[in-house]
């Protein structure tokens, strides 16, 4: 179940990142004030999520240091903003709220296959 969420999660993120960067379907005006090191590092995040996706349903040991990696890459992410946010950088606010959502949701995802597949054969799955 964890795979599938978080292959919408990626795909989602892929493709709203994609969308600012290359501006299809008129979404940079859409979006307003983006700025774009925290889009790149979503898009960057969402390639780490599809890859996350597969360790999960494949019980790969590596995807919860995928999901780490994703993890600590937009923290890094949202510091930056809130130095570019304090120095007058043009913003939304929806973009600091929406950065706090996804590194909770990443973490989620990191603590979930950190516990779940570091030993495959002690998975709440096998033991029923």
């Amino acid at each position: 179940m964890s795979a599938v969420i978080l292959l919408g999660f990626g795909l989602l993120t892929l493709f709203l990142s994609t969308s600012v960067i290359f501006d299809l379907f008129g979404i940079r005006a859409k979006e307003g004030n983006y700025v774009l090191f925290v889009v790149w590092s979503n898009f960057i995040a969402s390639i780490f999520y599809l890859f996350s996706s597969y360790g999960f349903l494949k019980t790969k040991r590596w995807t919860s240091i995928l999901l780490a990696i994703a993890s600590v890459l937009l923290i890094v992410s949202y510091n930056a903003l809130k130095v570019h946010v304090s120095n007058g950088g043009i913003y939304e606010e929806k973009t600091l709220n929406a950065m706090i959502f996804r590194i909770a949701v990443t973490l989620v995802f990191t603590l979930v296959a950190y516990f779940t597949i570091r030993n495959p054969k002690s998975t709440i799955l096998s033991k029923s």
